[in-house]
């Protein structure tokens, strides 16, 4: 809950050193500031983080576990990395902070970006397709990418000074003003906002509002069946490499991402794998070939596959990836059996068509992001040999 202190507490009567430093710590940090009154031997956390006076809402956390409770260390839960954070510290994503033997999250309500995007800019393309979705974003991420198109806010702590603060039910009330059909979490990694996602989830289903999250598919299987649980159904899945490029540039395990996709699917969740190609991190032959094997073993042919070209961002400066790079995984990956390939990314947009898998009908043609085209019986089929096409959701074709 908020909270807004109307008297100094002990320690911090005009002129004390604390008051100076509550003053300091607001005029040139703005950020969470945590005040150790020696004298009373207990800590303090002055969360002066909001412009004149107001506090930041501290939200305590229903996934961690305690490691060590005389060291005062526990274990975050919220996604793969498990973090175990000792007292008055932060995990990796800086979102969750160990308080007195208890794990709160820092950043809830505090997000970075708020806009409206067609669903195809995610991507997905076969779900709820031409629809719009509200799309917000919060701080900080599970993964150190150097390649991240957006590590101004992946790179970034929560801050309360630059971020828009709103309530869930005050996003749900912005995306029915702005006539959205569904919400999206997204640019930063929002799996590791699990709390403000599920209450957003709680809010959307109210209106009948969809809800979709762009990840990078690292959460545990706790905070995954939460998000099915509340209604999350649409999920742009980046797969980062092979075990090799986790290893080496994330510290991560390449399988759990197909395992967590797994999980979706079997629970009447909706997913689609982008794989972007980044020359010198995931772009060997041996590197794609197991991404292709892996996708068919837990996916299967029908799940979308979206093949992404990288261009220099960031801390990494190698050249953009060659398109004949791109065409030789997209065609790999077809050969293989993958029915929807996507090339993105590139100036070429007839690679975000779709095309019957069996007889090669145009079916719908997308063109900056938005379907120009459609030509797919009610029932999803193909017109031409009826061949079943993969779609989840009603199209919102005019």
């Amino acid at each position: 809950m908020f909270v807004r202190r109307r008297t100094p507490p002990p320690g911090f009567e005009p002129g004390s050193r604390a008051r100076q430093a509550r003053i300091l710590g607001r005029a040139i940090l703005r950020r969470l500031v945590c005040f150790y009154d020696f004298r009373f031997g207990f800590l303090m956390f002055s969360i002066n983080l909001l412009f004149r006076g107001s506090f930041l809402k501290l939200v305590a956390s229903d996934l961690w576990r305690i490691y060590d409770g005389e060291r005062k260390l526990v274990k975050c839960m919220v996604c793969e990395r498990k973090c175990v954070i000792a007292d008055k510290k932060t995990g990796f994503c800086w979102n969750y902070m160990n308080i007195d033997n208890k794990l709160y999250d820092i950043g809830y309500g505090l997000l970075s970006a708020i806009e409206p995007r067609p669903i195809e800019i995610k991507p997905l393309f076969h779900y709820y397709p031409n629809s719009w979705a509200l799309t917000f974003s919060g701080w900080g991420c599970n993964f150190r990418c150097p390649w991240c198109q957006n590590y101004h806010l992946s790179w970034e702590k929560p801050l309360v000074n630059k971020s828009i603060k709103l309530e869930p039910s005050e996003l749900v009330r912005k995306a029915i003003e702005l006539k959205q059909q569904g919400l999206c979490a997204s640019f930063n990694e929002p799996s590791i906002h699990i709390s403000y996602l599920l209450d957003v989830g709680e809010e959307a289903k109210k209106h009948n509002l969809y809800l979709s999250i762009v990840t990078n598919g690292y959460m545990t299987i706790y905070s995954l069946k939460k998000l099915l649980e509340t209604g999350y159904t649409g999920f742009s899945i980046d797969i980062k490499g092979c075990p090799e490029t986790y290893r080496k540039f994330l510290g991560g395990y390449a399988e759990v991402i197909y395992r967590n996709a797994r999980y979706i699917l079997d629970r009447n969740g909706y997913v689609e794998m982008v794989y972007l190609v980044i020359p010198k991190v995931n772009d060997w032959r041996e590197c794609y070939q197991w991404i292709i094997d892996k996708h068919l073993e837990y996916l299967g042919e029908d799940i979308p596959l979206h093949i992404n070209r990288y261009y220099p961002m960031y801390k990494y400066n190698e050249p953009p990836t060659p398109i004949e790079e791109l065409l030789e995984i997209y065609r790999e990956a077809r050969k293989a059996g993958i029915e929807y390939v996507y090339i993105g990314n590139i100036l070429d947009e007839t690679f975000q068509d779709t095309k019957c898998p069996k007889c090669g009908k145009l079916l719908i043609k997308r063109r900056g992001y938005r379907v120009v085209e459609w030509n797919i019986t009610r029932d999803n089929r193909c017109p031409r040999c009826n061949h079943k096409i993969s779609i989840y959701g009603k199209p919102f074709i005019n």
